[in-house]
């Protein structure tokens, strides 16, 4: 199992990558429970969505504090699949974070799942997953990278901003098959990457 070390230096909303930040991939060897990390957050404020210009803008608006879960046997139906790839932070040796990855159709890299446990956030965790998400984008050659949130997780929709993502689309019914009284929104967020092409590869002298 090789480690990918967390690049340093990287100041932004989601914090500097901490020294001992490593992430590693998942596979037979791995012991810790991936879906063990705390991933609850309070909800504060959500997006209000609107287009102008052609393009998707929104605004902030504060609600009634709540505190917003993700449910564990989805994430596990998820992520398990054959086709997926999943990433794991270690902050000194101790589980803080994990990505689940894939190629889309559309041939964007897909963020299945991304998490960071509320013991260590603003540490740099998220944007080192973020960062390991780009270059396994990267080394496939995909365009870009592409992942689904939700309106009322607002620092998510920050940090996404803060690492170059734009906001491409939304969907009002995409989880009222669960739940006919939510207002929950599911936001779309792009991210292209510059793919190297051949003219780009150095060339011997």
């Amino acid at each position: 199992m090789s480690d990918w070390i967390a690049r340093q230096g990287r100041g932004d909303d989601a914090g500097d990558p901490h020294v001992n930040l490593v992430i590693r991939a998942h596979d037979e060897q791995t012991t810790v429970d991936a879906y063990g990390l705390d991933d609850s957050f309070l909800v504060q404020s959500e997006l209000v969505l609107f287009a102008e210009d052609g393009a998707v803008r929104y605004e902030v608006v504060p609600v009634p504090p709540y505190e917003k879960r993700y449910r564990k046997d989805d994430l596990i139906a998820h992520g398990e699949a054959a086709d997926k790839e999943m990433f794991l932070a270690f902050l000194d040796d101790s589980l803080a974070g994990r990505i689940v990855l894939s190629a889309g159709w559309n041939r964007y890299a897909w963020v299945e799942d991304i998490a960071v446990d509320a013991r260590h956030r603003r540490a740099g965790v998220g944007r080192a997953l973020m960062d390991r998400a780009i270059d396994w984008a990267a080394e496939r050659g995909l365009p870009g990278i592409r992942l689904e949130t939700q309106s009322n997780n607002v620092p998510a929709c920050r940090f996404y901003e803060a690492c170059g993502f734009h906001l491409g689309g939304f969907d009002r019914d995409l989880y009222r098959g669960q739940d006919e009284a939510t207002t929950e929104i599911a936001l779309f967020w792009y991210l292209p990457l510059r793919v190297a092409e051949p003219d780009d590869q150095p060339r011997a002298r």
